[in-house]
């Protein structure tokens, strides 16, 4: 058996999975209360890419607690098929355990100075409980929630695949930052945009609540960008489009400043990708990698052209740099790709080091 290591992580690279069956958002205060009393005693079980395996629920709680890193076991011996069966099994294996109320009682009534009400104890029922099938997990509402399908509004809707509309906004931020650096960041007069490590983004998707009192703190959001590459398929397109305008209506109705992303793939993409955008708006699009080939510059102009017809924009902001596009006549404003400048920076470093040594 391997030697278990347990290793501080910030709180910003844990990323959950995406596809979590278990719905603990109930539990979370109590874990919340439960670290306040006893402190972080129970690792966060990650994988090599750090997405959790087990701990969403301490994961949510040290969030709201505002911690900024958090102890964590690294499973890299575990193989992938291995990852998905131990995040199931260690789930359910807690539903085959069952109370002895009467040591339980015993025990409760030897704890006196701590309040075990905030642990979840004031609705333990000391009878014995019958057998109910009341208790069956209703899937429709297990769906709804892994969906955000309880946030979704059918009358706020538009074109044939139903994308959430938003609401125009005309407003244009001075600087922008990652949303995979806001946990740690304190630049709140920075909008938070969502070029950069696509992955990041599932969590926002997973639990789009959980985020809303960080990113209230910063000037503005973009929508994320939830990639639309040329050989997905058509399905995964609509649906990251879709999801994109959903996070922005819901953010909106929470009272944030969001600005919408425009993103495209090919030609066939424009059937849906400007559904949910309003016209005369302020909107942002990305020009990272739009150089990198003839065919990428193409795509990206016959989209920013259909845009520019389509939505009128009055604003436009412009990840990535300046590549010579006429926006004729909307106000443009372009933000340095940070990333992108410092990988750039690091190989002419090692590049002069290299030719020095």
């Amino acid at each position: 058996m391997n030697d278990i290591k347990v290793t501080q992580k910030p709180i910003a690279d844990l990323i959950p999975y995406s596809r979590n069956p278990r719905r603990n958002d109930e539990a979370v205060p109590m874990v919340m209360n439960s670290i306040k009393e006893f402190g972080f005693k129970v690792p966060i079980v990650i994988d090599k890419n750090n997405i959790i395996v087990c701990g969403h629920t301490r994961f949510k709680a040290a969030l709201k607690l505002g911690l900024e890193t958090v102890p964590c076991i690294v499973a890299d011996d575990l193989s992938d098929e291995q990852i998905k069966a131990f995040r199931l099994a260690d789930n359910k294996v807690s539903e085959k355990a069952e109370w002895d109320f009467e040591i339980l009682s015993g025990e409760l009534d030897d704890i006196i100075n701590i309040d075990m009400d905030s642990f979840g104890f004031e609705s333990i029922d000391f009878e014995e409980p019958e057998e109910d099938d009341s208790e069956k997990v209703n899937e429709r509402e297990r769906t709804g929630n892994a969906y955000n399908l309880d946030e979704y509004d059918e009358l706020r809707a538009i074109g044939f695949y139903q994308m959430p509309t938003l609401e125009r906004i005309d407003y244009v931020p001075d600087d922008l930052v990652g949303f995979n650096y806001v946990l740690n960041s304190n630049r709140y007069e920075s909008g938070v945009h969502f070029y950069i490590d696509d992955y990041q983004f599932e969590r926002i998707w997973a639990s789009p609540q959980m985020y809303v009192d960080k990113l209230a703190q910063f000037d503005c959001i973009l929508t994320p960008d939830f990639s639309l590459y040329m050989d997905m398929p058509m399905a995964m397109k609509i649906w990251n489009v879709y999801r994109s305008r959903l996070i922005g209506q819901i953010y909106q109705d929470r009272g944030l400043r969001v600005i919408p992303t425009v993103s495209w793939a090919e030609p066939e993409t424009f059937t849906f990708c400007f559904d949910g955008i309003p016209s005369n708006s302020t909107i942002s699009v990305s020009t990272i990698g739009v150089k990198r080939s003839k065919e990428a510059t193409k795509i990206w102009t016959q989209g920013m052209d259909e845009a520019m017809k389509r939505l009128k924009p009055k604003n436009v902001l412009v990840y990535g740099g300046d590549i010579g596009y006429d926006f004729k006549g909307a106000n443009v404003k372009y933000y340095d790709n940070h990333v992108t400048e410092k990988n750039e920076k690091l190989k002419k470093y090692i590049n002069r080091i290299s030719k020095g040594a």
